[in-house]
């Protein structure tokens, strides 16, 4: 019988997936639990108009994300930070903390595990710290780090 999975099943097969499997597995334990149902026309359709749906969806998360990537570039986000003798900062700048400068100052919010430091910042100066904005796509902004006064 064919059928098409509506949540993944270990072994078998994962959602949205049409596959074929003995008769008695899918009645006596896909169809019941509402694993899958049975390959009919009706089914077919609803399964090609979810996937148009996702595909639509996913089509519109890249575009926003290419949005916020254009407005990532040329932004500055300052932060303060104390420092010790010789220039040196107590510890360094996290990503956390560039996060919530860059929520205050711009009114933007990404989250601390997507902004990306190649280094950590330890000293005064300006770096570019790169931002993840799913579907592959990242942004970059400047961060100046000034002492706390």
């Amino acid at each position: 019988m064919k059928v098409i999975f509506l949540t993944d099943v270990r072994g078998q097969g994962k959602k949205d997936e049409m596959k074929e499997v003995s008769d008695g597995y899918a009645r006596n334990y896909l169809l019941p639990r509402k694993l899958a149902v049975e390959a009919t026309s009706d089914a077919l359709n609803t399964m090609k108009l979810r996937e148009k749906a996702k595909a639509a969806q996913i089509a519109k998360e890249k575009a926003l994300a290419q949005e916020n990537a254009q407005k990532l570039e040329g932004i500055i986000v300052k932060v303060s930070a104390k420092a010790g003798t010789g220039g040196r900062l107590f510890g360094s700048v996290t990503s956390k903390e560039i996060s919530d400068e860059l929520l205050k100052q711009h009114d933007i919010s990404i989250e601390k595990k997507d902004i990306v430091q190649s280094e950590p910042i330890k000293n005064f100066g300006s770096y570019s710290v790169k931002c993840k904005l799913g579907h592959e796509i990242s942004g970059t902004i400047n961060v100046v780090v000034a002492e706390e006064k």
